[in-house]
């Protein structure tokens, strides 16, 4: 089997529906990294009396919204490729992150919430 370099080449043509569904989780991606960046400048932007919590709030917001959209098209590109060879879906540890990150910002809007 010829080795394929990219999501349009080689391989069989992936049924149009798993392109589609593809194509729409990376741009959930994107909007789940531009939500967060949202979030992030808001939190910046409409705390009164901005504090460290606040500011370290905001900034893990722009964080995983960078690594989000970094990451995105990387995972669709992969994803297609896996597909057009008939290879097995690659494994994300993004989910991973995406849960850890969320969590921290919850638990840190949760600390602001409390201590402001």
């Amino acid at each position: 089997m010829p080795e394929i370099n990219g999501p349009h080449e080689g391989g069989s043509e992936p049924d149009y529906r798993f392109t589609l569904a593809n194509e729409r989780t990376f741009l959930a991606w994107l909007r789940t990294a531009l939500g967060l960046l949202a979030g992030g400048v808001a939190v910046h932007q409409l705390v009164p009396d901005p504090s460290a919590l606040s500011t370290v709030l905001a900034g893990l917001c722009v964080v995983l919204a960078a690594v989000l959209a970094a990451s995105a098209y990387p995972r669709w590109r992969q994803v297609q490729t896996a597909m057009r060879a008939g290879r097995p879906l690659p494994k994300s540890g993004m989910l991973i992150l995406l849960t850890a990150g969320i969590l921290v910002i919850t638990l840190t809007a949760a600390a602001l919430v409390v201590f402001s």
